[in-house]
């Protein structure tokens, strides 16, 4: 069960085919990550994405080394897909991303779920560092797409 979530939706002037595309490629995700998680993607490209397919990253954490693996859970082009990590930093972690048409582009939706191992110090740790540094990587990433695809 996840103890929290982050939510964040923009609106991008490209057509639905078109950003799905853009997201669907592995390889845009190390344009979306800020500069200072050192994010690397490990599997070899071109990823095949389906339901089933993995992928493993190494990124820094506060300068701690971090291998991440992830698998695709659910794989609904044009309109949706979701990552759930298999190893890495946090007890749960399922992003959810969906795609919807509007008028004048495409709404972007990502949707993590997520836990901390550790009980109470993960609780704490959430509280004092790990919220303010999602927020920080979601707001480096909604610029990027806002950069890439606006």
């Amino acid at each position: 069960m996840a103890d929290y979530t982050v939510q964040r939706e923009i609106t991008v002037p490209k057509p639905l085919p078109v950003v799905f595309d853009f997201f669907s490629k592995a390889e845009n995700l190390e344009a979306l990550t800020p500069p200072w998680l050192r994010f690397r993607i490990l599997t070899p490209q071109p990823i095949t994405m389906r339901p089933g397919a993995t992928i493993a990253y190494q990124l820094r954490v506060r300068g701690i080394p971090v291998r991440w693996l992830t698998e695709i859970e659910l794989w609904r082009p044009p309109y949706e897909f979701v990552d759930v990590q298999i190893r890495g930093p946090y007890k749960l972690w399922r992003h959810t991303h969906r795609f919807r048409e509007v008028e004048g582009g495409t709404s972007i939706s990502d949707i993590v779920d997520y836990a901390l191992p550790f009980g109470v110090l993960g609780r704490l740790l959430h509280r004092v560092q790990v919220a303010k540094d999602l927020s920080n990587i979601f707001d480096y990433r909604e610029q990027q797409v806002r950069n890439l695809l606006g």
